[in-house]
């Protein structure tokens, strides 16, 4: 067997979670840290409440994987409660608000950039934006090296449709009640957006789908899963940053939130 310190080596350059290590194990280190940030809110009646936290976390691991010997990553336990004051007409869902989740952000990137070299929240939740992106900027101008990257499919549709319901059969197959399945309207999200606002999702949905899940299967959400990583791993290689604090993606390109805002 490696003796103790061996070991202690090997787990020191090898594990990529940060509950995994102990404080010795980030002497004279100044890794990227992975934030995942998702939600615990309503997705329709046959996908968990963590969907978003699953695959904003899903993403993260699997794109420093992508990355170990290249860049020196550790993906951080991941934040499960944010602003999804837009889902609050179903129960299950937790929101804290924009307010909150904006302290939250701010008080972790302060916290953790006393010892990691760059901080990158991975979000997984579409309402979370504002205050995301107002976070980021805040610390960006403290002279923080931070941004946030939105975990967005291709071609998706806008919530528990068949892209989430996809990733979800893919991540905790035993958790998806496919037989629950229906769909929702089916509208691109920003025709939608004003209703969404102003009635919430329980108002425009009922059933809190936003989008089809017909047609879900895992080998689909292998796929999304996968071309979600691929992209956040050449974003993370060439750390472009934008002014809204956004990780490669131009300025003239905007993320809409998927889901409305909520409080």
């Amino acid at each position: 067997m490696p003796a103790p310190a061996a070991r202690a080596q090997s787990r020191r350059t090898t594990a990529t979670r940060l509950a995994d290590l102990t404080w010795p194990d980030l002497t004279d280190r100044a890794p990227l840290v992975l934030l995942p940030l998702g939600s615990c809110e309503q997705h329709g009646p046959h996908l968990p409440l963590d969907t978003d936290t699953a695959v904003a976390s899903a993403v993260a691991e699997r794109a420093a994987a992508r990355l170990r010997g290249d860049v020196e990553v550790l993906v951080a336990p991941a934040q499960p409660y944010a602003a999804s004051g837009e889902h609050e007409g179903f129960p299950g869902t937790v929101s804290v608000g924009h307010a909150a989740l904006h302290l939250l952000v701010t008080e972790i990137g302060r916290s953790m950039l006393r010892w990691a070299g760059r901080l990158l929240v991975v979000n997984g939740h579409g309402g979370n934006l504002t205050s995301l992106t107002e976070a980021v900027t805040g610390l960006r101008g403290e002279s923080r090296n931070v941004a946030w990257w939105p975990c967005v499919p291709e071609d998706s549709d806008a919530h528990a449709g068949r892209a989430e319901t996809s990733m979800m059969l893919r991540l905790r197959h035993a958790a998806v009640r496919s037989e629950q399945a229906v769909a929702g309207p089916t509208d691109p999200v920003h025709l939608l957006m004003d209703r969404l606002v102003s009635e919430s999702v329980r108002g425009v949905s009922p059933s809190g789908v936003l989008g089809d899940p017909a047609g879900a299967c895992a080998s689909e959400g292998e796929r999304l899963l996968d071309r979600m990583a691929d992209r956040l791993a050449a974003d993370i290689r060439a750390w472009r940053v934008s002014g809204q604090g956004r990780l490669g993606l131009p300025e003239q390109r905007p993320v809409v939130a998927r889901a409305g805002a909520g409080r």
